[in-house]
């Protein structure tokens, strides 16, 4: 990569760009994770003239093949890892030349799903997924080669983090593979780097460039301003790039146990013939990871016995139609428990009753059959609701290891008002709404209609119908009324504007900031509902087969890449701001001119195979089961419930 990102200055009113003007310091704008948003279309069209060539990529795999020695061109049966991978040129050019088993990682929402769908296009069979360097989410011993390509190492603040992907490389390599890395000449760029420049990327767009050494002279300090000719300033971002000298970086690999290392010297290319930047000068390093195999092949779950935690069936259930469990829940269970039978790693035994559950989890505990829950109890406590939070409450008291969100984040997000609060102080949008408190009777509205009304507690659209859409004082006066009489007059009121634009969903399974995938943003399609039905995902399209909302589809949102780099930075920002665990789902909708609002968070969503989670994976490929393998595994990583490999001497 030549050059990198971020500091994203914020958006003015009016949705304008603004930057800070001059600045004698670049290095105090840096921040420590700039590396976590940059890479989106700006990255792309500024550095076009490298990662945008076929050309150029077409050179550099050819020289890495090189590296590969003459036997793999021969039988090209190896495997293959495209570490910090960006939007797959290298990956991709690899399968291109007959090379099955190639997959590349980033942690790059964005440039991922622009290489799953390259890929898909061509009829390609590389395997993409998110990830993070520092941890990569692989076996031991399981690539012929890694590769770090295009100026992609030592972005992390610490020279630490730099070692922690080197030695997670030596990790995964099999004894005698080899890592391939390239990496900007540290000391070249330490004394030649251009302190200012600015080059045209196309007819109205401007990019221009600042430098500086850092103040230790570790690192060069940048800054990005992208300018168009008629929209003026698009983005303002400074970065930074630690710089290693050819001495400094063989006694780092070394370090971390390579042998056999060669650099060899190359220099940068590009179309356009202006700044190269980090790309200009680089080197190439081939170095053979000397180890041996582990005895384990990898890290070893100590997790054998999970317990299944759902809601009583013989119980009440105010949420569901008439009360109680039907035919339709028992399906979803033994679907739930099929899916379980698929992931062989793990005994499970399920917990349902409520008034036999401390004495059935103490009982199992005793007897040493019980490492993690998995609780999908989000009936709550006897079903009740209210009591959502009460069931990881009991099990932290029995102190036993369970997946999903704590009962500290449970209430936040059972608090609809709250949320939207935490939400405006961290500036991540929210439609315009008023609260009614029990004892209010009268209220200013302050937007136009239409409005919906919610009870402010609550999920799974309790209490969200067709009606919850008004359009006039009278209708909402009637709604909240109603809402009262049905609820409690003692719960309050939410009332926001409604929105009219699509209704999207996203959800994240794992755990920020290291080690968690984005699911694809789904989108409500309500084309099928008759004319005058609001487009809402409310409690029919849920729970009443009869209803016109039962056939609603969810399929593949097609947004501005804008409007997606803000739902999805909002929703990590949110998962960890309110510690959400292992998995939750974020719900958005787009006003009339296609902005983004966030409306709820779901901390702990349906689990059922036709649920909103499972549709999003089912969009990415990803089974039920696999689905639920994933959720467990968040758990196994975030609770380190996994021995360390063993080494065979």
């Amino acid at each position: 990569m030549k050059d990198k990102s971020f500091r994203q200055i914020p958006l003015q009113k009016g949705g304008k760009k603004t930057t800070l003007g001059p600045v004698e310091n670049l290095e105090l704008y840096v921040p420590s994770d700039w590396w976590r948003k940059i890479f989106d279309s700006f990255y792309i069209k500024t550095d076009s003239d490298v990662v945008g060539d076929d050309n150029i990529t077409k050179a550099e795999i050819s020289k890495i093949l090189e590296k590969f020695g003459p036997e793999v061109e021969v039988s090209k049966d190896v495997t293959i890892l495209d570490l910090c991978c960006g939007h797959g040129r290298h990956s991709l050019e690899l399968a291109r030349r007959g090379f099955m088993f190639v997959e590349g990682l980033d942690s790059s929402h964005y440039l991922i799903e622009k290489a799953r769908k390259q890929a898909k296009k061509e009829g390609l069979p590389v395997k993409f997924r998110e990830g993070d360097a520092r941890k990569i989410p692989y076996k031991s011993d399981q690539f012929d080669f890694v590769l770090i390509l295009g100026n992609s190492f030592g972005y992390f603040e610490s020279a630490e983090d730099d070692k922690k992907v080197l030695k997670e490389v030596f990790r995964v390599l099999k004894p005698g593979g080899k890592a391939i890395v390239d990496i900007t000449d540290g000391e070249y760029m330490r004394k030649n780097f251009q302190p200012r420049s600015w080059e045209w990327i196309d007819k109205k767009t401007i990019v221009c460039r600042e430098r500086s050494l850092s103040s230790d002279a570790k690192r060069i300090i940048s800054r990005e301003v992208i300018i168009h000719a008629e929209k003026g300033i698009l983005v303002d971002r400074f970065y930074a790039e630690r710089l290693y000298s050819e001495s400094e970086i063989k006694s780092l690999f070394e370090e971390i146990g390579f042998t056999d290392i060669e650099i060899e010297k190359i220099n940068g290319l590009s179309n356009r013939g202006q700044d190269l930047g980090m790309m200009e000068k680089r080197f190439l390093i081939v170095a053979k990871a000397q180890k041996f195999w582990t005895k384990t092949n990898g890290v070893s779950s100590s997790v054998k016995n999970i317990v299944v935690l759902l809601g009583d069936p013989k119980k009440k259930d105010p949420i569901k139609p008439g009360g109680t469990f039907d035919e339709d829940d028992i399906l979803t269970i033994n679907k739930l428990k099929e899916a379980l039978s698929e992931i062989k790693e793990y005994n499970f035994y399920f917990l349902s009753d409520h008034d036999k559950l401390i004495d059935s989890l103490k009982d199992l505990k005793n007897k040493g059959k019980i490492d993690l829950v998995l609780n999908l109890c989000d009936e709550g406590f006897s079903n009740d609701p209210t009591k959502e939070l009460h069931i990881p409450s009991l099990l932290e008291i029995l102190g036993i290891h369970y997946t999903g969100a704590g009962p500290q984040c449970l209430s936040f997000c059972y608090d609809k008002s709250l949320v939207r609060g935490i939400a405006k102080e961290m500036e991540i949008p929210v439609a315009p709404a008023f609260f009614i408190k029990p004892s209010d009777i009268i209220y200013e509205i302050p937007f136009s209609f239409p409005a919906i009304v919610k009870p402010n507690y609550g999920d799974s659209s309790f209490g969200i119908t067709t009606k919850s859409v008004v359009y006039s004082v009278e209708e909402l006066t009637a709604q909240i009324a109603d809402v009262r009489k049905r609820f409690g007059y003692e719960k309050p009121i939410l009332v926001e504007k409604f929105l009219p634009g699509k209704d999207l969903t996203v959800g994240i399974i794992g755990n920020p900031p290291n080690d968690y995938m984005i699911t694809p943003i789904g989108e409500e399609d309500y084309s099928m509902l008759p004319e005058g039905f609001p487009r809402i995902c409310g409690y029919e399209a849920k729970w009443l087969p009869d209803s016109p909302y039962w056939n609603i589809r969810t399929i593949k949102a097609n947004l501005p890449e804008e409007t997606e780099r803000i739902i999805i930075e909002c929703s990590i920002k949110l998962f960890e701001r309110l510690g959400c665990r292992d998995y939750a789902r974020f719900d958005w909708r787009l006003d009339e001119e296609g902005n983004p609002y966030l409306l709820e968070v779901n901390p702990n969503p349906g689990w059922c195979w036709d649920g909103h989670l499972a549709k999003l994976c089912a969009l990415q490929d990803i089974t039920y089961s696999q689905m639920l393998a994933l959720i467990i595994k968040a758990a196994e990583k975030r609770l380190k419930l996994y021995h360390q490999p063993e080494i065979v001497i």
